[in-house]
């Protein structure tokens, strides 16, 4: 400092304090969903609240064909057989000809057999149109979750998934109900109003959903697909198929066919205790769907599916130790928990881990849980033949499988996320191209050459001219043409 004072050098100012760094803008507010989104929602309620209504009068109307139970039940099991059987084809009409019309076809299907159905005259007609609604049926629901998790993007897919599963919940706890005063009017009226509703859920199907990106049957050819044997190398993909397994068995299967039972000969309860328990299990559902999507689509959805299967688990281990009614209502309680963090994860990551079109690998998923709503009463209600406990057991040990294939898999969020930033995907509502994202780089490498400096000008010209008419843009090649002629 003396220095610069003996030389007439004035000395240097003080240093300026760092900036303050800028405040952090205020997280935004989560995107509305799309219209689409809230369309399907719609159509499932109303698919929903015709099939609650049909429920109860289709083992009635089939008894009065002078048939024993088992062939009652039968009438139910053709349902379910034919939609599993049909998954497939189903999922391969999708990627050929895209979800919409595929949606509405299947609702068509199921309306037109159901109003038959209400006008059969003999047991084996009732089998067979019920069976044409299983057709029916599988191409709506597998066209449908294809479509609502193609349509969004990542951060917004748990969130869809929760919505439209709501949709089915409203409808499922209205239509017993209206169900069970209809059929005392007539057995048959519950199967028109089945069609009725039906006919107004193909209809907003149909219309509503016309403009959607995914319409186009032109688009279906085009599409990226992921296949099934891709799909099922990927951990997290087996985890969703081991967890819809699981939900289905525990809080569709045994839950329906067990629960009404255990009340009855293990608690000695009366009916209406069945029906508050499941009231239970739905009104925890529903308060759950919407919160958990949204965790789900902000933290990840591997730790919904993990801590669905575990709640789930637990409910069922609750039934198994102590059997009576406070903790029966307790473990329902537990049960709608879980199984509403069930209705959200696994769709979510199959979302994530399809490029494009998938409609096998949704089928799969389809089929995983029709499976176990078929098998699972059987294989619980043996077991329960010596005691409740043991079924109940074998339930919680299923979940625990799921709940192991659950913690064994990648988180799924960020690499849809990845995906729907690069534009690569083809599903997500990301605006991609629709690729798979794979040949990027070899693409890269081929522009590289023809751009080489070293090469001549008329080698390029000639090269990219080549290039736009393997593409399909003659007019380039024309330009080219143009370019070529006046350089020589």
């Amino acid at each position: 400092m003396a220095r610069r004072r003996q030389h007439g050098v004035p000395p240097a100012a003080p240093a300026a304090p760092p900036a303050a760094p800028p405040a952090a803008p205020p997280a935004a507010p989560p995107a509305a969903l799309p219209r689409e989104v809230r369309v399907l929602a719609v159509v499932a309620f109303f698919v929903a609240l015709g099939f609650g209504i049909v429920a109860p009068a289709l083992p009635l109307f089939a008894r009065s064909f002078h048939v024993g139970t088992a062939a009652a039940a039968a009438v139910v099991s053709a349902f379910a057989f034919l939609r599993i059987a049909f998954a497939f084809p189903a999922g391969r009409l999708i990627d050929q000809l895209g979800e919409r019309l595929v949606l509405g076809t299947g609702i068509g299907i199921v309306a037109v057999s159901s109003a038959l159905a209400g006008l059969a005259q003999s047991y084996w007609q009732l089998v067979v149109l019920r069976g044409a609604g299983g057709v029916g049926s599988a191409m709506f629901s597998i066209s449908a979750m294809s479509l609502l998790v193609r349509m969004v993007p990542t951060a917004q897919r748990a969130r869809a998934v929760g919505l439209w599963q709501g949709g089915f919940l409203l409808g499922g706890i209205a239509g017993p109900g209206l169900g069970g005063v209809v059929t005392d009017a007539s057995i048959r009226l519950p199967f028109f109003l089945y069609a009725g509703t039906l006919t107004v859920a193909g209809s907003v199907g149909l219309i509503a959903l016309r403009a959607t990106p995914l319409a186009d049957p032109a688009a279906a050819t085009a599409a990226s697909r992921t296949t099934l044997r891709a799909a099922l190398r990927m951990p997290a993909y087996r985890a969703a198929l081991a967890t819809v397994f699981a939900d289905s068995w525990a809080s569709m299967g045994v839950r329906a066919a067990l629960i009404p039972l255990f009340v009855k000969e293990a608690l000695h309860d009366g009916v209406i205790w069945t029906g508050i328990g499941f009231w239970c299990v739905a009104g925890v559902n529903g308060l759950v769907l919407l919160p958990a999507g949204r965790f789900a689509d902000r933290v990840g959805r591997r730790p919904i599916l993990i801590a669905g299967c575990a709640i789930s688990g637990s409910a069922f281990v609750l039934l198994a130790l102590v059997q009576s009614l406070p903790m029966f209502l307790v473990a329902m309680a537990v049960l709608g928990f879980g199984s509403g963090l069930l209705d959200v994860a696994p769709g979510a990551i199959i979302g994530d881990v399809v490029e494009g079109r998938g409609g096998p690998v949704f089928a799969a998923s389809s089929m995983s849980g029709d499976i176990a709503n078929v098998v699972g009463p059987v294989a619980a209600g043996a077991l329960a033949e010596s005691s409740y406990s043991a079924a109940f057991a074998l339930t919680a040990g299923i979940l625990a499988a799921a709940t192991a294939a659950g913690v064994a898999m990648p988180e799924t969020r960020g690499l849809a996320e990845s995906r729907d930033a690069s534009g690569s995907g083809g599903s997500g509502g990301s605006g991609g191209s629709g690729g798979s994202g794979e040949g990027g780089p070899q693409v890269g490498d081929e522009v590289l050459h023809i751009l080489d400096p070293d090469r001549e000008a008329d080698q390029v010209a000639r090269d990219l001219q080549g290039g736009a008419r393997s593409a399909g843009m003659g007019h380039a090649a024309g330009v080219l043409d143009e370019r070529l002629d006046a350089a020589e």
